[in-house]
């Protein structure tokens, strides 16, 4: 099974979580229009923690900026930040950031009868199958994609 080679694998760069980087900015209960603006103070709720919404387990969580464009169709592109949770079970189907011979990538995992394998969401690339030879090992699941529109 041919694989793109080493330089066209998509390539990761860790940040760190502490539990202790809040930032609470405004949440607005308002809808937004596409309309007329109105001033939105009178409807300011509270303070979003954004920490809340996106991360479950803060000890295990970590992010990663991605570079490549191996996962576009389930929408992560180059550049983008992903939010990955290491307490959660790697499933079938879940997109996970996995260690394969040294490499970092990301993938969507699929378990099929005794076998496993990383397949992209591009069409320009095959899926790998993960043998006993390898060097193998799944660091977390990807929650959540931060990307600029």
């Amino acid at each position: 099974m041919r694989t793109k080679t080493k330089r066209h694998q998509p390539q990761v760069k860790l940040f760190g979580f502490q539990s202790r980087d809040r930032l609470k900015l405004p949440l607005y209960l308002a809808s937004i229009a596409a309309g007329f603006p109105s001033p939105a103070d009178d409807f300011l709720d509270k303070k979003l923690d954004l920490n809340e919404h996106l991360i479950r387990h803060p000890a295990a969580t970590f992010f990663v900026r991605v570079q490549g464009n191996s996962m576009i169709q389930a929408g992560i592109h180059s550049g983008d930040v992903l939010i990955v949770d290491r307490a959660l079970e790697p499933a079938d189907r879940k997109i996970v950031v996995a260690v394969v011979n040294g490499e970092l990538t990301v993938k969507r995992l699929r378990r099929k009868k005794d076998r496993t394998f990383l397949a992209a969401e591009n069409p320009e690339y095959r899926d790998l199958e993960i043998t006993p030879e390898m060097d193998f090992d799944i660091w977390g699941v990807v929650v959540h994609v931060i990307h600029s529109v």
